[in-house]
């Protein structure tokens, strides 16, 4: 029994403890630090030993401007406990009286301390960026660095030479390390990436892009011309990092991994000008099946992609080659795909296309790819308007492959699936769950398809228009565009001025754009720009109009205030990043 009634006393003193440190920090972040000190004082009281609460103390006295009482305590403790870093909090608590002879007198005996033992950088160094004395922190690294070689704090002091606005000195600092410590490198790129895209110093790009190009040239060693290809990859000049990479592959010719994955970036930016380049390099320069199937279905993909109706027996027969030359295996997966998806929604006959995945699926394959051929067979399924039996495909999925991206894929599909038969408080609910999806694709199609439901239902409860919108929706699915562009039209007449009417615009243009009919899609974003500038769809108008004119038209005088409209009056747009980037390009900011 003692020793029951000895655990409640610890449990209880414990949650007391704890609850003082939270009311203690409450009181803290509301910033009524007279109430916050008595808390940490008591607190320290009981731990004296704890930095934490040493600090927040000494915080609140200064805050409250008790700046003799900060000393006071300082003193004290660097008294008993001798610690560097206790300098600095002297040197700064006379900075804030502006007394700053005896703070640098305070911060030089810091200095002092590093050069006797350097141990102590870590300490001093820490309070000194904490109190963001920015050169003293570089100093205090220097000094360390210069006693002893063990110690490396580059990557330290480029953080701190960008802060201080030397990208210069940080460039040169960064590259050093991660040619010294590879290991780095992924670390230092992550850093260099956030100036990259940093609206705030646009010459940045232009310095580093110099500073690899001198390496590259004064260093033979293929890690200069990694980095190099790698910026050109952030700046999306695929053509140039393609060069890089043609270099490295001539030196190093064992594998084309690299070139393979700069074809999928570019091909996601839909630069298929430079992929198609790079796709022939790669079918030229290697005998192995793997690439070799990788190769040509990118290169049908977009062959497919762009084609026109005289086009399909040409391709329908091209893919009918490669399958014949490679063979039906688990290798050539990627194609029987293509093949079945081609001559369902392309050449109308689904039968066909089913039976093309059936055979698949009656190969050796391991998971991922079982679930690449459901998903197809499901998206053949829909298109037939099974959808109960898409449905169940796309769940296997899901079970199957629980919390992986394709799972989510085919959640979404499943998604749409009801959406397209207009069980709308079903698919509503799972849009909704997909909103905070990993994938930021997947979480921004989910979210465009919530917003789509939830608005028109309120809205019109009835959910007239929203089932004709639907079935817009369902038409351009099957590929069934004319009919698709009828029904959307047939809506702007019958639904005029509605909720309905903006995004029945936005759909519009997106299937006049697909079809090349730029001056029509034009007229109908420039309908959204006018008449519903107050709604959810004018970023995605503005944004798809610039980049009609900026990169289909080529009138970029056209071009550039709308991407300017999107910067200043839609900074929450997720097209406000590329925007950006595709002004300051048009308005000549940078060397790129």
């Amino acid at each position: 029994m003692k020793h029951f009634f000895l655990y409640i006393t610890l449990l209880f003193s414990l949650f007391s403890f704890a609850q003082n440190e939270q009311l203690a920090q409450y009181y803290y972040d509301k910033g009524d630090f007279e109430k916050a000190k008595l808390g940490y004082e008591e607190l320290l009281l009981s731990v004296p030993q704890n930095m934490q609460y040493f600090i927040r103390t000494i915080d609140c006295y200064q805050q409250l401007q008790q700046f003799e009482s900060a000393e006071k305590a300082i003193q004290i403790r660097l008294d008993k406990y001798n610690q560097g870093n206790l300098l600095v909090e002297l040197g700064y608590n006379f900075q804030l009286q502006k007394n700053e002879a005896k703070a640098k007198s305070y911060y030089d005996q810091g200095i002092d301390r590093i050069k006797k033992n350097p141990n102590e950088v870590y300490g001093i160094a820490g309070t000194f960026e904490k109190k963001v004395l920015l050169e003293y922190a570089l100093q205090a690294y220097q000094t360390a660095s210069d006693l002893e070689s063990k110690y490396n704090f580059n990557y330290q002091k480029g953080l701190l030479y960008g802060q201080l606005g030397n990208t210069e000195m940080m460039i040169s600092t960064f590259l050093d390390e991660s040619y010294a410590n590879p290991q780095n490198s992924i670390l230092i790129q992550n850093q260099l990436s956030r100036f990259m895209s940093d609206d705030s110093d646009a010459a940045f790009n232009d310095q580093l892009r110099k500073a690899l190009i001198v390496r590259v040239q004064k260093n033979q060693d293929l890690f200069w011309n990694h980095f190099l290809s790698w910026f050109y990859v952030q700046q999306k000049e695929f053509s140039k990092a393609f060069i890089q990479e043609k270099a490295i592959y001539k030196r190093n010719p064992e594998s084309l991994a690299n070139i393979v994955n700069l074809v999928h970036l570019a091909v996601e930016e839909d630069d298929q000008e430079i992929a198609v380049e790079i796709l022939g390099f790669v079918l030229e320069n290697t005998n192995d099946l793997e690439l070799l199937v990788q190769a040509n279905t990118y290169l049908i993909k977009m062959k497919i992609e762009k084609a026109k109706e005289k086009d399909f027996a040409n391709i329908n027969a091209e893919i009918e080659g490669l399958l014949a030359e490679y063979e039906i295996s688990p290798f050539t997966l990627s194609l029987q795909i293509i093949q079945a998806h081609f001559v369902a929604f392309n050449l109308k006959n689904s039968e066909k296309g089913r039976a093309i995945i059936k055979q698949a699926l009656d190969l050796e394959l391991d998971d991922y790819k079982v679930a690449q051929a459901k998903m197809e067979l499901a998206d053949i399924l829909l298109f037939e308007e099974k959808f109960n039996q898409a449905l169940i495909y796309y769940s296997q999925i899901e079970m199957d492959l629980k919390n992986d991206v394709v799972a989510h894929e085919a959640s979404l599909k499943a998604a749409k699936t009801s959406y397209f038969k207009t069980d709308f408080v079903w698919a509503l609910k799972q849009f909704k769950e997909l909103k905070s999806a990993n994938t930021q694709l997947i979480a921004n199609d989910a979210l465009e398809y919530f917003l789509l439901i939830n608005d028109n239902t309120v809205a019109d409860s009835t959910q007239t228009a929203l089932k004709e919108f639907a079935k817009g929706d369902y038409l351009l699915y099957q590929n069934r565009n004319q009919e698709a562009i009828d029904q959307f039209q047939s809506i702007l007449k019958k639904h005029k001025g509605q909720e309905i009417e903006a995004v029945t615009l936005l759909r519009l243009g997106q299937i006049y754009e697909k079809t090349a009919n730029y001056n029509l899609a034009l007229g109908q974003y420039q309908e959204i720009i006018e008449h519903h500038g107050d709604g959810i769809y004018i970023d995605e108008a503005l944004f798809f109009s610039a980049e009609i004119y900026n990169k289909k038209l080529k009138e970029v005088e056209k071009a550039k205030p709308l991407y300017e409209k999107i910067i200043f009056n839609h900074e929450d747009s997720i097209y406000f990043v590329e925007a950006r980037k595709s002004f300051r390009q048009l308005r000549g900011d940078t060397n790129l």
